[in-house]
């Protein structure tokens, strides 16, 4: 793997895992990503509700699951009211609904830092794989494989990744903390 395959890979993988962990965080609109990865216990099986009902929105702030097995409701619900979430579930024939109330400024704020820290961890997971990368053309020149001349561009070229990363993740932020703000 060069050092550019590393680095692109990597850090798409990256900026994708940031992206999926920011739609779970809850913003003034409703969204199936809230509850989607929600483990329920099933048939004595840990599994995200995605996998045992079709998650929908009825706006303004209100989701809906509709179960396909009528066993799984139970468990939804304990799953849904132990998350971090702070909202109940309310049976509704093989559906289960969950109001979501307006969000305080206060949770606003919480919402805010909670989404500026999982971005910073991000950011510290893209330092890292940029030192890989730059390890890996240090080695390299060393080996010969490298001349200094093509040893700069490539740390050039690493840099201007780590930049167009940082560039999708400041996008992805500022979009969530946009929907938190609304």
């Amino acid at each position: 793997m060069t050092y550019l395959e590393l680095i692109t890979k990597k850090g798409k993988g990256i900026v994708d895992d940031l992206k999926k962990v920011l739609g779970g965080i809850r913003t003034g609109r409703p969204s199936p990503a809230l509850l989607e990865d929600l483990k329920v216990s099933y048939y004595e099986q840990m599994v995200p509700i995605k996998q045992v009902g079709s998650i929908g929105v009825q706006p303004p702030r209100e989701l809906f699951i509709q179960v396909w097995d009528k066993a799984a409701i139970p468990g939804i619900v304990k799953a849904i009211e132990s998350s971090s979430l702070n909202v109940s579930a309310n049976i509704d024939g093989n559906n289960v609904r969950i109001f979501l109330p307006e969000l305080s400024q206060e949770r606003r704020d919480e919402l805010v830092k909670h989404v500026k820290k999982v971005t910073e961890e991000h950011r510290i997971e893209v330092r890292h794989v940029r030192d890989e990368a730059m390890k890996l053309v240090e080695e390299l020149f060393d080996s010969g494989e490298l001349s200094e001349d093509r040893k700069f561009k490539a740390k050039e070229e690493v840099q201007k990744e780590v930049e167009k990363l940082n560039g999708m993740i400041e996008e992805a932020v500022s979009k969530k903390i946009q929907e938190i703000s609304e």
